[in-house]
């Protein structure tokens, strides 16, 4: 399978100015790349270009054009925004999608988070060049698994097919979080399928990243709480304002997650380890539900990382986590060394600190 380990190469990045994607540029500029950070506008990257300015001229920005929700299927769909950006890179790391649990119809979820695959794979079938290596695209678990009231362990092998089928069923009526998962499921299904249809035409292969949720410190540009990505607003409503959406702390999610920057590894690896071709990986650190992360927070945090605060000691009990993933693909090929939860929980909560929330 091909990779991509020179140094000199230069890989392109959507969604570059995002929670996971401005960590991934900077991993890839750590290593020695050079990167084409995709954004909307100019504007939008000035952060970007602000927080990796010792990199200098490695980094540069690739506008793509304003686009609002309305538009996002358009852009990507049909017009040629990446059409030049693909143009003589050896890889593209794809994470821009829509992330909002806040679809009215779920074809307004759906329709955008396949449009965006499709059109990254389009414009690399048309404008890339010999060069091209690899694609590596962000899925999710949650085109893997959402939910499950009983103990199971899941692989790769998975696909949630019960978000589809609710929303085809149910249509406006289906829960948020199906409409978010199926638009994960299909995103990442229509990529399997663009790439066997064309496979014989391409010299290059993708590589998919499932990550749960993910949680870690910002380095995206962010203003105040309610502007934090969803997962980590999560993190903060739960762990800060003690408010779990009418849930208990003792089985909420009952999922997988982990650290930001373990994503952003795991993207730059499946770019550079040829045994990562063709793949679907699933990273992560292990299951959670909120009291774990209580308890990290009281009882394994020493010196407090915010000492302007007292966090709410939750609720003492047996905690009850439903989903384990299997990660013995993740081990094989990627071999990444997890954060911990009490390592992620100290760098968010001095993040806070930092930022006086």
């Amino acid at each position: 399978m091909p990779a991509v380990t020179d140094i000199n190469s230069t890989v392109l990045v959507t969604g570059a100015n995002g929670f996971i994607g401005t960590w991934i540029v900077g991993h890839l500029l750590i290593g020695g790349y050079s990167v084409r950070a995709a954004v909307r506008n100019e504007g939008r990257g000035k952060h970007l270009l602000d927080i990796y300015k010792s990199y200098g001229d490695k980094l540069k920005l690739y506008a793509i054009g304003d686009i609002s929700k309305e538009l996002w299927l358009k852009v990507y769909v049909t017009s040629d925004a990446f059409d030049e950006a693909v143009k003589d890179v050896h890889a593209i790391i794809h994470t821009a999608s829509p992330v909002h649990l806040s679809a009215d119809d779920p074809s307004e979820q759906i329709e955008p988070a396949v449009g965006s695959v499709e059109g990254i794979l389009k414009s690399a079938l048309k404008n890339g060049s010999d060069s091209l290596k690899r694609i590596v695209i962000t899925s999710s678990c949650a085109a893997i698994i959402s939910f499950s009231a009983t103990q199971v362990t899941i692989s790769e092998a998975v696909w949630n097919e019960s978000s589809i089928k609710e929303c085809e069923e149910k249509g406006r009526n289906a829960d948020n979080l199906a409409k978010y998962s199926a638009s994960k499921t299909l995103a990442e299904k229509a990529a399997w399928t663009f790439y066997e249809k064309h496979k014989s035409e391409i010299k290059w292969d993708i590589s998919i990243i499932n990550p749960p949720w993910v949680f870690g410190p910002v380095v995206h540009e962010v203003t105040t709480v309610d502007s934090l990505n969803p997962s980590n607003k999560f993190w903060y409503n739960a762990i800060v304002k003690e408010d779990f959406d009418g849930f208990s702390p003792l089985t909420t999610p009952g999922h997988g997650w982990i650290d930001v920057r373990d994503v952003a590894t795991a993207h730059v690896r499946a770019m550079e380890v040829p045994s990562a071709g063709g793949e679907r990986i699933i990273v992560s650190a292990g299951s959670w539900v909120w009291q774990d992360w209580r308890n990290r927070c009281h009882f394994k945090l020493s010196p407090n990382p915010c000492p302007s605060r007292t966090l709410p000691r939750g609720t003492p009990g047996i905690c009850q986590r439903a989903i384990t993933f299997d990660t013995s693909k993740e081990k094989r090929i990627l071999d990444i060394k997890f954060l911990t939860m009490e390592e992620t929980a100290r760098d968010i909560l001095a993040d806070y600190e930092r930022r006086g929330w």
